[in-house]
């Protein structure tokens, strides 16, 4: 089947109405599938002729290769987004949550005169050796799809929306944030994978905040067994003492306040091993964010 530039473009419209009714409020913010708007800085702009350059030329790509959905590949109406139906499948965190852990609270205790932050039962009872994690979304659908697409299959075009995720979900972790940095990874994954995903975010974070990014300034020491199917105590004794800040770079990290990226949070156990090291460096307050989160507990051996 053959189909001219005008059948192209009718259908992503079509396309397109669909999936921008799939919007909703994140982080006190609306968002649509193409999370923030790019076109926001264009606005305004003292050359009025590039403005109408880069649309044209964006319609011409578009008509070249016609945006898609970054889950299931359907037809949508922009760049970096997802359809309707895989939009849906994305198990978007909200507040109420624990402010230590970032996992989902039943309720809210603002209402009965709490002023104190909310604390989860796993926060209290084993306090995480960084202060504050947020994630965008829970582990599952949409967005585990997404993560093992970005981790096991190079999919690099999906940074751009999953950056303006984790800035959106993220803001009270970046606010007060001067570095960015990614949880480093073993140096034979790397080589198998010949990049790694958490500086990938950590790059895309910095560029969108303008945090200073140093992707060299927590290295692993030691090669550590996958935490896959390890229980959470295996889990923290396999990543005990693996991080460390390199002298080089000691001086950097000193009196900083750090956001500490990650793809996945399940256990805690990575990024908080990650935290120990910075903190021991001297950084005066660490913070994570991640993409996702493992909420159901139950699915981790204890």
């Amino acid at each position: 089947m053959r189909l001219g530039s005008r059948g192209i473009t009718s259908t992503l419209a079509d396309a397109g109405s669909a999936a921008r009714g799939a919007g909703l409020r994140l982080g006190g913010a609306d968002m649509s599938e193409r999370g923030l708007d790019e076109d926001a800085d264009l606005r305004g702009a003292p050359l009025p002729e590039a403005g109408l350059f880069r649309r044209a030329l964006a319609r011409l790509s578009d008509i070249v290769m016609p945006p898609v959905c970054l889950v299931c590949r359907m037809p949508v109406g922009g760049h970096d987004a997802l359809c309707a139906a895989c939009w849906r499948e994305v198990d978007f965190i909200r507040p109420p949550v624990c402010d230590r852990l970032g996992l989902p609270m039943p309720f809210d205790t603002a209402p009965f005169g709490a002023d104190a932050p909310m604390i989860s039962a796993a926060a209290a009872a084993d306090p995480p050796p960084y202060g504050r994690a947020r994630a965008v979304a829970a582990y599952t659908g949409s967005m585990r799809a997404l993560v093992h697409g970005l981790k096991f299959h190079d999919r690099h075009d999906v940074r751009r929306l999953l950056g303006r995720w984790l800035v959106e979900a993220g803001g009270v972790v970046i606010e007060g944030a001067e570095i960015v940095v990614p949880v480093p990874l073993a140096r034979r994954r790397l080589l198998l994978r010949r990049f790694n995903q958490a500086a990938t975010l950590s790059r895309e974070v910095a560029r969108l905040t303008g945090l200073r990014y140093e992707p060299m300034a927590l290295a692993r020491t030691r090669a550590t067994a996958s935490q896959v199917g390890l229980s959470r105590a295996a889990r923290r004794r396999n990543v005990a003492g693996a991080f460390a800040v390199p002298r080089r770079r000691a001086a950097r990290i000193e009196g900083a306040n750090i956001l500490l990226v990650d793809d996945v949070i399940t256990t805690g156990s990575t990024v908080g091993a990650c935290a120990r090291a910075l903190l021991k460096a001297g950084a005066a307050r660490v913070d994570v964010l991640a993409l996702a989160l493992v909420t159901d507990h139950a699915t981790v051996p204890s």
